[in-house]
């Protein structure tokens, strides 16, 4: 963590790699703190410019944080997250859309309609949305939105601002 402080995101990923090495075989494969160290290097992964990586090392992780932790729990629903962040990352904005629309339901059963993780997702959905063409909709979405992170967050959060600027966009377009 504290080499991350550093920045230098290559030797991150080598320490969480010897570490994950470690973790297996003392812990276990399937011990919640191993599965986080993968979720750290599938992320680490997609920032050292590794999309297509990052993406199969999240999709390897999901069926093993399910069967540890349960569908529902926050680290599960933020690998599905993920993938779908990736998903994107990959260029495929429609299948990313498809799959954050289908976690957003969960997202909201399980960690509330005004969490801020509940939030990011309808701030990916929208964004998606503008991405696959569909301006008027992105727009719909992006003022829904603001009225609750202003809400929740506060009209100064960078979060609402971020939604704020993605507002005029569209609404320009």
């Amino acid at each position: 963590a504290w080499a991350g402080e550093l920045g230098d995101i290559a030797q991150v990923l080598e320490l969480f790699q010897v570490l994950l090495a470690n973790q297996e075989r003392v812990l276990g494969c399937n011990h919640p703190d191993t599965l986080t160290t993968r979720n750290n290097i599938a992320a680490l992964t997609g920032e050292m410019g590794d999309a297509a990586q990052a993406l199969e090392l999240f999709q390897a992780l999901l069926p093993d944080r399910e069967r540890v932790l349960g569908r529902d729990h926050p680290d599960t629903l933020r690998t599905c997250g993920n993938i779908a962040a990736w998903t994107g990352q990959t260029g495929d904005a429609a299948q990313a859309l498809e799959l954050l629309q289908t976690l957003l339901p969960d997202m909201e059963r399980v960690r509330g309609r005004d969490h801020p993780d509940t939030l990011g997702i309808r701030n990916n959905i929208a964004v998606l949305t503008r991405q696959t063409g569909d301006v008027a909709q992105a727009l719909d979405l992006g003022q829904a939105l603001l009225q609750d992170r202003e809400r929740v967050l506060g009209a100064n959060h960078p979060d609402t601002l971020k939604t704020l600027g993605n507002i005029a966009a569209w609404a320009g377009e």
